[in-house]
């Protein structure tokens, strides 16, 4: 069997903080009423899957995420026939599953999935909202209560790993980015308690080195990569050093690249 990377959680515990980038609540909101799937886009550690796991807890839904890969099939979303004790027996995917008992499989980067996942999909995303399993024979009606997410990164996209219009167009879709300054600014003090002053520079030195995107670095430097970093000084590492291990080397391997960026975190934290 494939790995498969699958977290379920429940609304249960406190709600996650999620910062609104515009009108994607209440867009989120009229997908689940009117049970349309959703598509996602957007860079990497922009805040897809935060928003996602804000909007399950809001629900109170059951929350089914699948990190696509290369290796991931249709299989592993849906289930397959397991042998123990001298028999077999069916188990549910976790697209299965949701099915089944309600609640939003989210597909995070689903473009990197094998093509046949597509096929298992396409009537789950239709008004027809079926599920059909060919090894049992079974075909499961979604309830109003599931809901099929959907997402990537369109940076990513080459013409091997790319989302067909005709998929696209199935979806009710909204695009991501990395939030204002001022705002990504608040999101990192409320998610590590560094100081604003410190969030404010790590934000300036996060937005210096998106701009070298597709140039020295092929992706910039996520939301998630502040949070990593701002967490590193808040615990006592020199701001240098943080800065290094937290967004500049998870960036680039290049050594070369490498002291160019370092560069650019001295300018941010030479009066450290």
């Amino acid at each position: 069997m494939n790995n498969l990377t699958t977290i379920d959680t429940s609304a249960a515990g406190s709600a996650a903080f999620y910062q609104p980038q515009g009108n994607e609540e209440a867009l989120f909101m009229h997908a689940y009423e009117h049970q349309l799937p959703v598509l996602l886009k957007g860079p990497t550690g922009c805040g897809k899957t935060r928003f996602i796991s804000y909007m399950a807890e809001k629900l109170g839904l059951p929350l089914h995420t699948v990190a696509c890969h290369d290796d991931l099939s249709a299989s592993d979303l849906v289930g397959r026939h397991l042998i123990g004790d001298g028999c077999t027996v069916w188990s549910d995917g976790p697209l299965t599953r949701a099915v089944r008992e309600g609640g939003i499989c989210y597909l995070d980067e689903v473009v990197e999935a094998r093509k046949d996942t597509t096929v298992v999909i396409h009537p789950l995303t239709d008004d027809r909202r079926i599920l059909p399993i060919d090894r049992t024979g079974e075909v499961l009606e979604a309830p109003d209560n599931f809901m099929l997410i959907v997402s990537y990164n369109p940076g990513y996209q080459n013409v091997l790993k790319g989302m067909k219009p005709s998929t696209r167009q199935r979806f009710l879709s909204m695009s991501f980015d990395y939030l204002p300054a001022a705002e990504e600014t608040a999101v990192i003090v409320h998610e590590t308690g560094v100081d604003q002053a410190i969030a404010t520079r790590l934000v300036a030195l996060a937005n210096s080195l998106r701009e070298l995107k597709d140039q020295d670095l092929e992706e910039g430097a996520s939301t998630r990569l502040i949070v990593y970093t701002a967490t590193l000084i808040a615990a006592g590492f020199d701001p240098l050093q943080a800065c290094r291990a937290g967004m500049i080397e998870p960036l680039t391997d290049d050594a070369q690249t490498i002291v160019g960026l370092m560069e650019l975190a001295q300018a941010a934290f030479g009066a450290e």
